[in-house]
Order: structure tokens, then C-alpha cells, then sequence
């Protein structure tokens, strides 16, 4: 059993009437080292992070998040927040420190009206769907419905609405936010404007968002599914995709794969989503994405959102190994889709992958600077997913991907997507935040001066 328990930053144990206190203060479980829930409590979704806090807070309200930094910060207590724990690189948690957990503030409400939805912080992708989808609404979000909202969001947030109604960060109305010292502010366009420009995309350096508001778009059921040819058949299938989906309209995404199916049999794969009032149109746009080859496998159909939100879910549920990388392109040349394929064959744990994501539409039409998310110039991101079961396989699951992102480096139009960012790469963020750094860091040193926030995709004030 782990001995790890509460500690500054300078490795001083915190006193146990201070814990006390702590406990005194809130309404939410404090889970310490040794208790029953401890060990459930730390796990996150990317069984590749083994950390142990001192202390866990299940925050029951905005309230107890406020106690909690306060608490932290008197104590010189290094915090880290969970949402949903999906993140890959693993803020969530932290050794030795406090995590300050939202997973109990889920709470979702519709305004069907002025078609807006307020979400708490700790909800996941899949709550939102859920609620919004008896309304005949849904929010630009993820695709898998156990991620949470809070990193999603304030990380940018692709999508298969992205490319109608933009990232998840520009549909942000405003949000509630608990910021270093503990004080809870609105962000929004007339209330603390530099705060809300930042939390949209510059991720949690800022403060706990403890409630999102979202616009909310029409939509019920969607045309979706999967096309899977050959893996052998990848160049062709790559390049085909390619020509197709640089006419196709906005309510249409594509998301191409290098993957395997459930009997481990390498495939190429192209998941279609069409948001569109007219199925028919849908069917059209989609038809010439069956006829690139001859296809194994051709499954599409009406399905509620909520089903195409989930259907990723299984490809990605928790207790496996993952280290991700990612990069932009401009362009998928063929020189670039060679690559990809060639890289594929270092790809050895069915399960693993190779993932293209369309990003044209309105993931660009937004203006560079409007918020803080950075990426919007380029049509492409691929993200390099090793997915795996057995610790003797790290080492060589994260040398592929890392190999794989090198080979691709030529290719590559620069910046990488936030929320795809690995444990080790703290660096990179450099390259996420793009020209926006500057006016990130001033408001960093607005908002957390002392650098509070830091267990995350961080900006040092």
C-alpha cells in the first residue's frame, strides 16, 4: 500500500490538522492514501500514468473548488484538476499533491429556447450529448463520449461538428471560473474579457472552470458509419480520400484510419459523418468514398448523434497504455501519405493507429487571435496513437511514435494540437500556443502570478 501522503512543494509533510481543516471546509470526499477509495480514485484513463497524490478532493460545488486553492495555496500544496481524466498526458493527477476532482459536478442544463447549454466542469462529452439530444440539439464537441468537457474545451476541441460550427472553444459563451486565489469570476465577452479569450483554447493556466456555457445547434440523427478496405490498399484508399473531401461541403467529415479490426486484421478505414438536413445529399457526398477501391466492409446509415458520438468509445476506453503524438500538415501530399503508410508497418499491438483528421471549414474560418486556440491554418492533423496492454511494450510503443512523428517532421506545416500532447512533452506547448504565447503569458501573470496552475500544458507567467 502506497505511503504517499499530502505535501508542500518543498517536500514538507502537510500537518494533519491542516488536512483537517480542509476537511472541515468542504462537503466533497477527501480521499487520502490507504483509504478505500484511493486507489480507484487515482487511476485515470491512460493506465501509461501511475501516479499517487496526497489527497483527493470529489468537489460537490463551486464552493468546495474555491476552499480547495485556498487551501492549497496557504499550504504551498502543488495542485492538479480532473474533469473528465482523459487527458492523455495525465495532468489529472499529480504525485504527492492535491487533485482537485470534478467528476461529481456533471449537472447539464438545456435552454431549448435560446438553444444554450450550461455544463458543469466535471461532465463528460457524453453527458452533454445525452441531454441536448431530447432538445434536438447538440454541442460541437469530441468523437469518444467518456472525454470531459473541461480539457477538451479549454484545449480547442475537433469534432464531427467542427467543420460546420467551428471547435469546441469558439462556441463558448461564457464560463465560471475559480481562479488562483480562490476568487470565482465570469468569463465571457463583457465580463473579464482576457480571462474568457484565454480559458477558450489556452487550457487550465488561468483558473477551474467549474461551468461552461455552449451554443447548442439543430440536429437530431446523422448519416455515419464505417468503410474499411484493405490495409494493403492504403496509398490508393489515402489518395482518394484526399481528392474527395477537398470539394466536400461543410456538413460532411471524414476522419481516415490505419487500424485494425476486431480479429487484428489490418485495415485502412474512413469513418463519414454528414450533419445535413438531406440524407440523400448525404448518401451522395459519401458514395464516392465506397467506389475509391473495392471495400470490405460498407456500414452506413441514419443513427441518432448520440450513437456516432459513442461508436469510437470502444477503440478508446480505459485501462489500456497510450503515448500520442501529433502533427499539422497543409497538405496531404503523396510524398506525405507514402510516409504514413511506410510508418504504419512499425505499428505491431493491434489496437494501435494511425488517425487523419479533416480540419477545413470553420475550424478556420475563425481569425487568428480571436481566442486563444492557435491552430486554424492547416487542413490536416495527424495523430499517432499507440494503444497497448503490457508495460514491457512501452518502450518500444513510444520509440514508434516518436519515429513516426520524425518521419513526418518534413511534412509537417509546424504548432501541435494541445490535447494531444504526451506526458513528456511539456516543451511542445511552445508550439501549441503559436503566436498567441505573448498574450497568454500576460494574462497568466493577470490571473496566476505565481504560477498556481501548473500541473497542465503550462505557461510560466
Amino acid at each position: 500500500m502506497s505511503t504517499t501522503r499530502l505535501k508542500t512543494r518543498d517536500g514538507d509533510a502537510v500537518p494533519t490538522e491542516a488536512i483537517d481543516e480542509l476537511k472541515s471546509l468542504v462537503r466533497g470526499d477527501l480521499i487520502v492514501p490507504g483509504s478505500e477509495q484511493y486507489e480507484t480514485a487515482r487511476r485515470i484513463w491512460n493506465a501509461l500514468i501511475d501516479k499517487h497524490p496526497g489527497a483527493i478532493l470529489r468537489c460537490h460545488g463551486t464552493a468546495d473548488v474555491s476552499a480547495a486553492i485556498k487551501f492549497a495555496s496557504k499550504h504551498d500544496i502543488l495542485v492538479s484538476v480532473r474533469g473528465g481524466g482523459h487527458n492523455v498526458g495525465g495532468r489529472a493527477v499529480c504525485d504527492d499533491g492535491l487533485v482537485i476532482d470534478l467528476s461529481r459536478m456533471r449537472a447539464i442544463y438545456v435552454d431549448p429556447t435560446s438553444r444554450t447549454v450550461r455544463a458543469q466542469g466535471g461532465a463528460l462529452l457524453g453527458d452533454v450529448d445525452r441531454e441536448t439530444h431530447v432538445h434536438g440539439l447538440a454541442v460541437p464537441l469530441g468523437v469518444v463520449s467518456m472525454t470531459g468537457i473541461g480539457g477538451l474545451t479549454t484545449g480547442g476541441g475537433f469534432g464531427w461538428l467542427a467543420r460546420k460550427y467551428g471547435p469546441t472553444c469558439d462556441n463558448v459563451i461564457e464560463a465560471e471560473v475559480v481562479t488562483a486565489d480562490g476568487s470565482i469570476k465570469t468569463a465571457s465577452a463583457g465580463q473579464n474579457p482576457d480571462l474568457y479569450w484565454g480559458i477558450c483554447g489556452g487550457s487550465g493556466n488561468f483558473g477551474i472552470v467549474t461551468s461552461f456555457l455552449y451554443r447548442a445547434y439543430p440536429l437530431s440523427t446523422v448519416l455515419g458509419g464505417m468503410i474499411a478496405y484493405p490495409r494493403a490498399a492504403a496509398p490508393k484508399i489515402l489518395r482518394g480520400y484526399r481528392d474527395i473531401i477537398r470539394d466536400a461541403p461543410d456538413e460532411l467529415t471524414v476522419y481516415a484510419a490505419l487500424l485494425w479490426g476486431p480479429d487484428g486484421t489490418p485495415l485502412t478505414a474512413l469513418v463519414p459523418c454528414w450533419i445535413g438536413d438531406d440524407k440523400e445529399v448525404g448518401r451522395q457526398a459519401i458514395k464516392a468514398l465506397t467506389e475509391i477501391d473495392e471495400p470490405l466492409v460498407v456500414d452506413l446509415h441514419e443513427m441518432p448523434f448520440t450513437a456516432m458520438q459513442s461508436m469510437l468509445d470502444a477503440a478508446y476506453g480505459p485501462g489500456s497504455r497510450n503515448y500520442w503524438k501529433s502533427a499539422y500538415l497543409s497538405d496531404l501530399t503523396d510524398d506525405a501519405i507514402d510516409t504514413i503508410v511506410e510508418q504504419s508497418k512499425g505499428m505491431t499491438v493491434p489496437g494501435s493507429g494511425i488517425l487523419i483528421e479533416h480540419c477545413t471549414g470553420a475550424t478556420k474560418s475563425k481569425a487568428m487571435g480571436e481566442n486563444a486556440f492557435a491552430q486554424r491554418g492547416q487542413d490536416y492533423l495527424i495523430a499517432l496513437l499507440p494503444l497497448w496492454t503490457r508495460p514491457a511494450d512501452d518502450k518500444a510503443q513510444i520509440a514508434w511514435a516518436k519515429a513516426a512523428h520524425d518521419a513526418l517532421a518534413p511534412f509537417a506545416a509546424g504548432g501541435t494540437y494541445l490535447n494531444y500532447i504526451g506526458a513528456d512533452e511539456d516543451t511542445t506547448v511552445i508550439a501549441a500556443f503559436g503566436e498567441n504565447l505573448g498574450r497568454l503569458r500576460e494574462i497568466k501573470r493577470t490571473y496566476d502570478p505565481t504560477n498556481f496552475f501548473r500541473a497542465n500544458a503550462n505557461i510560466a507567467p
